[in-house]
């Protein structure tokens, strides 16, 4: 007897299930035999001994170079190291230096909280949100409307006055917004910290941010002149922001955005809202192997020498299966980030009569 229509249909869709959890589960297997999931013990310690020695030198530099406008060099180079070291500490919060969860949450305590003042607790808890649903409405933290508007969904009202003037505009400023965001996220994290929600350790980041800032902010007005302490600092927080938001910018902004109750299977949902930046080793040491995003979505725990090598077999894999691998040049993805943001900001004037909107509608 043949099974009846609705048969048939929970059938296929449990085959369209199997489908693609094996999908996934065969790159996985092919990946691990690789040997790529293994830990790089050396790399890592060796990547973290040379950012200890040249943060120590660009201290000493402070130290010994006293009151000079040259200092504001100082602040610049400052600002690249404690991005690879945000990126040493981002690594470690994804358990790809050691295989101990215990050692790994330390590392990032020590990165992250003592080496650059930023709560870990804060950090991790908002890109957990983010790696679990990328570009989800409801779900990523990171398109929750805010100081940008990423989507129409949850705009209550059309911007108008100076708002709408500046969401208008929200593409071409928001890389000179950047200049602002290693303030925001020391603040944001300080603010958990200190705050009433749930942080695991929290008087350990207590005391390593509190001395790391304290003991910085002590450092530069006692080697500085007052004015020349607060323009080293604006230097040093401003191109730290600039650098941070240049680096994750490209990884998602104006990918597809996921409507707030669609189901999509982890390998599509990773791939699909990823974007990976093209480039050689430069790249690979500016972005921090972010670059890799698809990669890295796929297999957070993969340790980052490990992405560039596996990138052909995603690359192939995804290919065979007809989805999507979204690969552009640096430059050309500030472009589409600048365009993007650019249209949804004009499109928040009117959300109910533009082009976008109903884009928008008909992926739902």
């Amino acid at each position: 007897m043949s099974p009846t229509p609705a048969a048939a249909i929970r059938e296929g869709g449990t085959r369209v299930r199997e489908r693609v959890v094996s999908d996934f589960t065969t790159l996985s297997r092919t990946v691990e035999a690789a040997g790529l999931l293994r830990r790089r013990h050396g790399y890592y310690w060796t990547r973290f001994a040379v950012l200890t020695v040249l943060i120590a030198g660009a201290v000493a530099a402070l130290v010994l170079g006293g009151a000079s406008w040259w200092q504001l060099l100082t602040a610049a180079v400052l600002a690249f190291l404690l991005g690879q070291v945000m990126f040493l500490g981002h690594d470690a919060a994804h358990r790809q230096i050691f295989d101990s969860g215990r050692w790994n949450d330390w590392a990032s305590l020590v990165i992250a909280n003592l080496y650059a003042g930023m709560s870990y607790g804060w950090w991790q808890h908002k890109h957990s949100r983010h790696h679990a649903k990328p570009n989800q409405i409801g779900a990523d933290p990171d398109i929750k409307t805010g100081a940008l508007v990423h989507h129409l969904e949850d705009l209550e009202k059309p911007r108008t006055g100076i708002k709408g003037w500046y969401t208008q505009r929200q593409g071409w400023l928001f890389f000179p917004l950047l200049l602002l965001e290693g303030l925001n996220l020391h603040v944001s994290g300080v603010k958990t910290i200190f705050g009433r929600g749930p942080v695991k350790r929290r008087p350990v980041e207590i005391a390593f941010v509190t001395l790391r800032l304290g003991g910085y902010l002590a450092l530069v007005f006692w080697v500085l002149p007052v004015g020349m302490a607060f323009a080293f600092l604006g230097v040093q927080l401003g191109l730290f922001g600039l650098y941070m938001g240049a680096v994750f910018a490209p990884n998602h902004k104006g990918m597809p955005i996921v409507p707030r109750d669609a189901k999509v299977d982890f390998l599509r949902r990773q791939v699909l809202m990823s974007r990976n930046v093209r480039g050689g080793r430069l790249v690979d040491l500016f972005m921090g192997g972010l670059n890799y995003q698809i990669e890295h979505h796929l297999f957070p725990s993969m340790p980052r020498p490990h992405l560039r090598r596996v990138q052909p077999t995603v690359k192939a894999f995804c290919a065979e299966r007809g989805i999507d691998y979204t690969e552009t040049s640096m430059l050309e993805s500030y472009g589409i980030v600048i365009r993007h943001l650019n249209k949804v900001g004009l499109a928040a004037r009117d959300p109910f009569q533009c082009p976008l909107t109903e884009q928008y509608r008909s992926v739902r």
